[in-house]
Order: structure tokens, then sequence, then C-alpha cells
């Protein structure tokens, strides 16, 4: 199981993004810290549509209780620091829990949390000139990588709401 892990993150939007893609990408989600704004603020339901009715968020005040309870399993801090890409982890075992830390849209992970685990850091490589990429891509980013390696476990790899063969049946009207 893949577990999407949010340290204080500041935009709503971007939450309810990240909040869609884990329920269509068959991943946890864990927020860290307080919160700038309600789970219910409308720019979140806006972006998450109606996928966050009854979806887990699990919550924690700080990085130590979550690693006080996720710390066994294998987990990884997504920043721009690191000198290893997302690509160059093996997370390939569908029967084990592997985290994926991403940090405030302004500052990151904190520095020292980022120097204790350095051999846990990935980064999403990117132009030059470019500072990062906004966080609910880097989580879907990093996400489709870790799915692609563990090929895909439980989700649909075909069309299932309109039928296998809709593309080859459809008509023009």
């Amino acid at each position: 199981m893949n577990r999407i892990v949010l340290f204080q993150p500041e935009k709503p939007a971007n939450v309810g993004n990240i909040i869609r893609t884990c329920m269509a990408l068959d991943a946890k989600l864990t927020i860290i810290g307080p919160l700038t704004f309600e789970l219910s603020d409308k720019n979140l339901r806006r972006a998450e549509m109606d996928y966050a009715v009854g979806f887990p968020i699990e919550r924690f005040d700080t990085i130590e209780d979550f690693l006080a309870v996720h710390g066994k399993e294998e987990g990884y801090y997504v920043t721009r620091y690191s000198e290893k890409v997302y690509s160059d982890y093996t997370v390939s075992d569908p029967s084990k829990s592997y985290w994926f830390m991403f940090g405030r849209e302004s500052t990151g992970i904190p520095k020292e949390v980022l120097k204790g685990h350095y051999d846990h850091t990935m980064r999403i490589p990117m132009a030059i000139n470019a500072r990062s990429l906004n966080l609910s891509n880097s989580v879907a980013i990093v996400l489709s990588e870790a799915l692609r390696q563990q090929n895909f476990p439980s989700l649909a790899t075909t069309e299932t709401i309109k039928g296998r063969d809709f593309l080859k049946n459809y008509k023009e009207d």
C-alpha cells in the first residue's frame, strides 16, 4: 500500500486534488501538523469533487508522532535538495507499505528532518532554473512511478465505467 504524507499543506485546492488522486490511485493520505484552512473549505471541495466523502485522512500533530506509528515502514522524503531521483528507488513490492512525504508549498519539509533522513530523500528532475512543481502534480508523479513499478495493483487497467470496448464502439452523433 502506498501512503502520501503531507507536511503542513497550505493550499486547500492542492489538498483537494491530492485527495482525488489518492482515492483514484488507491493510496492512503496522511496530513501532519496544523492546517491553515478547514477540510470543508470550498476550494478543497471543488478540487476533490465528491471523492472525499468517506475518504479517510489520517492526522498527526508532528513528524515525530507520524514516525512513531509509520517509522518502520519504507518511507521517502520528496525534496528539491536530494541528489537521487524518485525513479532511482525500487518500490516495486505491492505487499509492502511505502510512504512518500511532501512538504509545505512555501518551504518544503524542514531541512533538519531532511538532513536526518538524507539517504531516503528523492527529487523530481526539473529544468535548471525551476524552483518547484505544484504540490498535487508532484504527488501524482511520484505515486504514479510507485504504482508503475508495482504493476498497478488493485487498479483497473481498462475502462470499467463505460465499458472496455467503449472507444471501439463509439459512434459520433
